[in-house]
């Protein structure tokens, strides 16, 4: 077994109910960019095959003040499933999910197939069928959240649980770049920010991701969700408290952990 499929199974082991396990860029001499990603997408091709299906893709580390957080200087990518959605309003185990954080997003619906290999932006918008509010729950499953670019990419992105909110608008019927974004913990605000704090706008993050997609051969379908990235900083979720999000002229989702 290679060092790649070593990762991959050390991260479903926690899936499966593990401890966190140690940083898996010690287990690399040269823990590249692309050797992460091989090992996220070894235990993609495991989970399909086990029938989970994709519906769509989240980008991390888009937001500075995030970035900050982790020590990093670039986004990443990882992959959403259907059983990682939970219905606005709905309620979460915390222990379902390892370590959770939790962030605001605006994340985008396509209504068609993005498959030129350099997409201008102009084709994104068109694909965009439209645009809602969301959380993204992100966990790691390494010890302490000790994390470099390197692991978070091998760990799906450091992906969890997403919701999405029920109002549905149009590319220019809210503003991406000012919106404001506010999301409080039983009434008290935890984090803030604004769609420029996504890559300057959310769209560039989309872009980013519908590019390196159509590389990685995995191009981005009608139908796909894209989680474009956090609009402030994560906080830590804690156990019986319910979350709400709010952004300015595109609604709201809640959803509470148990």
């Amino acid at each position: 077994m290679s060092k790649i499929e070593d990762a991959a199974r050390a991260l479903r082991t926690v899936y499966d109910g593990a401890p966190p396990i140690a940083p898996l860029r010690d287990l690399f001499a040269e823990p590249d960019i692309d050797t992460a990603y091989a090992v996220q997408e070894t235990n993609t091709r495991v989970w399909l095959e086990e029938g989970r299906k994709l519906t769509g893709r989240k980008i991390g580390l888009t937001s500075k003040a995030v970035q900050e957080q982790l020590g990093v200087d670039q986004p990443d990518y990882g992959m959403l499933f259907d059983d990682m959605a939970v219905e606005d309003g709905g309620t979460i185990p915390a222990a379902s999910i390892c370590q959770p954080r939790i962030e605001g997003e605006i994340a985008f619906i396509l209504g068609r197939d993005i498959r030129s290999k350099d997409p201008p932006l102009d084709e994104l918008q068109d694909a965009i069928d439209y645009a809602v509010a969301a959380f993204e729950v992100v966990g790691s499953r390494i010890k302490d959240w000790n994390i470099t670019i390197f692991d978070t990419i091998a760990d799906n992105a450091s992906s969890g649980k997403y919701t999405l909110g029920a109002d549905k608008k149009k590319l220019g019927e809210f503003d991406l770049l000012n919106c404001e974004m506010t999301l409080t913990e039983d009434g008290e605000t935890v984090s803030t920010g604004q769609g420029a704090a996504c890559l300057g706008n959310p769209l560039n993050a989309a872009l980013w991701l519908a590019r390196v997609m159509e590389a990685a051969d995995r191009p981005l379908m009608a139908g796909d969700i894209i989680l474009s990235g956090a609009l402030g900083p994560f906080v830590e979720v804690r156990a019986g408290k319910t979350y709400d999000l709010k952004i300015e002229g595109l609604g709201g989702v809640r959803t509470t952990f148990v």
